[in-house]
């Protein structure tokens, strides 16, 4: 059975750090990549960023490049969301996700909250 269970959340300043971690298991090797979205109250899901599995290649969206970093340890099965510099704005749930080329599987969310 696939799991995958988000962890890290809180409440900080603007400005702050977090990690939020994406613990998976029963994946197996056929996964293409991970994603990390946010949701913000009464706002849709966004895409916040991805890591491909073949060449460990990232991309971000515009709004936190630069500040967010996602990265993977195999050994763990975990995937994490590094979140520097902080901002009201990033206030919102946030979810990691797993993809291959016929499924996507979801964790059930961590809440970020930035206060000013």
């Amino acid at each position: 059975q696939v799991q995958l269970v988000e962890s890290g959340g809180g409440l900080v300043q603007a400005g702050a750090s977090l990690r939020l971690s994406c613990a998976t298991s029963g994946l197996g090797g056929r996964i293409r990549g991970f994603g990390w979205y946010r949701q913000a109250p009464g706002k849709q899901r966004e895409w916040v960023g991805r890591l491909t599995t073949g060449d460990s290649t990232t991309d971000y969206a515009d709004s936190v490049k630069g500040r967010f970093t996602i990265s993977r340890d195999n050994a763990k099965n975990a995937v994490y969301l590094q979140m520097n510099s902080l901002k009201p704005e990033d206030t919102a749930v946030y979810y990691c996700n797993a993809y291959s080329f016929t499924n996507t599987y979801w964790g059930k969310g961590t809440l970020v909250t930035v206060s000013s």
